[in-house]
C-alpha cells in the first residue's frame, strides 16, 4: 500500500514542480548569501549614519538621549555652574543661579523619564566601577516633545552665557562647551529616506565615476578578449614545451592584484619606473612622470595593468572552450581547401560564442566592480580621473565614514551588475536556446 501510494504521489508531482524542489534550497541560500545584504545596505542607506558623529552612530527611528553621554556631561556642568556662582560678581551672581534653577528643572524633566531615569542608574553604576557601557544600555528613547523643548531650552541658556562679560567668568568657554555637551546628547531621528539616492543622481561626481568605470569596463575587457583569444589559439596547439608556456602565461593572474599593483606603481614611476623608461624611448609617452600624474595617462595606466593581470584569466576560459571543437572539422575543412583565417571565423568563432559569452560575463562583472587595482595604482586620482564606482563607494563609506551615503552607493553598483547580468544571461540564453533548436 506505501509503494502505490509513493508512486501515485511521484505520478502527481511532474517534472516541472521537482525541478522547482531540487532548486529550492539554491535560491534559499542566495537569498541569504547574495540578497540579504543588499536589502540590508538599501535599509542602512535610507538613514544618515555617519561614525564621526555621536548623535549618528545607528539608526534612530525616533529620538532619544545618548544616556552615557548625558552622565559625563550634566553632572559636571552643573558643578562648574556652581562655581561660577560662589565667586562671580554681584551683577552676574543673580543671573547664573536663575540658569541653574532653568537647569535644574530641565535635568529632572529628562530623568524623570521612566527610561531615562532607569538606564541612567545602570549607566552611572558602571562609570563609578570603570566598566564599559553596553550598546543596549547606551540609548534611551523620549518623546519628540521633551526632546525639542530639552534643545530650545539649552540653545537659550547657551545665548545667556555667551553674552555675560567673559571677564566676569572664570571659565565661561567651559560653561558653553558644556551646555553644548549636553545639548548634543539629544538624538534626533536620522532617517533620510531616498535623500543620497537623489544627491547622486545630481552628483557629477558619481556621473564621472561611472564613466570612468564604463572606460575601464569596454577598454580592458576587448582587449583582453582580443588577446586572450590570440593566447588560447597558439598554446592550444601542439608544440615541444606546451606545458611551460600555459603555466607562464597564468602567472600573471596568479599573483595577488595588490602585490600586482604596488609592482606597476613602481614600474610606472616618473623618476625610476622601468616601463615609463620604456614607454618613453619608444615614443609612446611624451615623458617618464605623465602616467601616473596625467588624466589619460594615468587611465592608460590602470588599463594596461589590469590586461597585463587578467588577460590569462581570459585565455583560460576561452581554452576550455577550444579544447571542446572536435578536430574533425578542422580536418574536413582543409580537405575541402578552406584556410586558416577560414576556419577561424567559420569555425572556431561560432563554436566560441557561448565560451566568449560567458567569459565576457565573468571578466565584465569583475573589471565593473574593479577596486584593489585602481586603489593601490592610483588611489582614485589624478583629480579623481581613475575614480570607479567601487573607489568613490568605498571612500565615502570608509574615509567620510558615511554608511549611510555609502550604502546607497552600494546600492547602486549592485543595480549596475545586476542589470549588466540581466543582459548577458539574456544574450547566453538566446544563443543555447538557438543552438538547441539547431542540433
Amino acid at each position: 500500500m506505501v509503494k502505490e501510494f509513493m508512486e501515485k504521489k511521484r505520478r502527481s508531482l511532474s517534472e516541472k514542480h521537482i525541478g522547482y524542489l531540487l532548486v529550492l534550497p539554491a535560491l534559499a541560500i542566495i537569498l541569504v548569501i547574495a540578497i540579504w545584504p543588499v536589502l540590508r545596505s538599501f535599509w542602512m542607506s535610507l538613514y544618515d549614519i555617519r561614525l564621526n558623529d555621536p548623535t549618528k552612530l545607528q539608526i534612530q527611528s525616533g529620538y532619544g538621549i545618548d544616556v552615557e553621554r548625558y552622565a559625563d556631561t550634566v553632572p559636571y556642568l552643573m558643578n562648574a555652574l556652581d562655581g561660577e556662582i560662589r565667586q562671580a560678581p554681584e551683577d552676574v551672581k543673580d543671573q547664573l543661579q536663575r540658569i541653574k534653577r532653568d537647569l535644574e528643572e530641565l535635568k529632572n524633566a529628562v530623568e524623570g523619564h521612566r527610561q531615562v531615569s532607569e538606564r541612567l542608574d545602570q549607566v552611572n553604576e558602571l562609570l563609578n566601577n570603570f566598566q564599559p557601557v553596553p550598546e543596549k544600555l547606551k540609548y534611551a528613547k523620549v518623546d519628540e516633545e521633551l526632546a525639542l523643548e530639552t534643545r530650545q531650552k539649552l540653545e537659550k541658556i547657551h545665548a545667556e552665557i555667551k553674552e555675560i562679560d567673559s571677564d566676569k567668568l572664570q571659565k565661561q568657554s567651559d560653561l558653553l562647551g558644556l551646555v553644548n555637551g549636553w545639548r548634543e546628547t539629544i538624538i534626533e531621528p536620522n532617517f533620510v529616506g531616498f535623500k543620497y539616492y537623489l544627491e547622486f543622481a545630481n552628483s557629477p561626481r558619481l556621473w564621472n565615476a561611472l564613466a570612468n568605470t564604463t572606460v575601464f569596463t569596454v577598454i580592458s575587457v576587448f582587449l583582453e578578449l582580443v588577446l586572450g583569444l590570440w593566447i588560447a589559439v597558439l598554446i592550444n596547439k601542439q608544440f615541444r614545451g606546451r606545458g611551460i608556456v600555459r603555466a607562464a602565461v597564468l602567472v600573471p593572474w596568479a599573483l595577488p592584484t595588490v602585490i600586482a599593483a604596488l609592482m606597476w606603481r613602481f614600474l610606472f614611476d616618473g623618476q625610476n619606473g622601468v616601463m615609463a623608461k620604456i614607454f618613453t624611448e619608444i615614443g609612446l609617452i611624451p615623458n617618464m612622470g605623465v602616467l601616473l600624474t596625467t588624466k589619460f595617462w594615468s587611465m592608460f595606466a590602470v588599463i594596461f595593468a589590469d590586461v597585463w593581470k587578467t588577460t590569462p584569466f581570459m585565455a583560460l576560459l576561452l581554452l576550455a572552450g577550444l579544447q571542446t571543437i572536435p578536430q574533425s572539422l578542422y580536418e574536413a575543412a582543409e580537405v575541402d581547401g578552406a584556410s586558416k583565417t577560414q576556419q577561424f571565423f567559420k569555425i572556431t568563432l561560432p563554436m566560441l560564442k557561448s565560451t566568449i559569452l560567458v567569459a565576457l560575463l565573468f571578466r565584465t562583472l569583475d573589471a565593473f566592480r574593479v577596486f584593489d587595482l585602481i586603489y593601490v595604482l592610483t588611489g582614485g586620482g589624478p583629480a579623481n580621473s581613475t575614480e570607479t564606482i567601487s573607489v568613490f563607494a568605498y571612500k565615502t563609506m570608509f574615509a567620510q565614514l558615511n554608511f549611510g551615503a555609502g550604502s546607497a552607493l552600494s546600492v547602486i553598483v549592485f543595480i549596475c551588475v545586476a542589470l549588466i547580468s540581466m543582459i548577458f544571461v539574456k544574450l547566453l540564453g538566446s544563443d543555447l536556446i538557438s543552438d538547441g533548436r539547431k542540433r
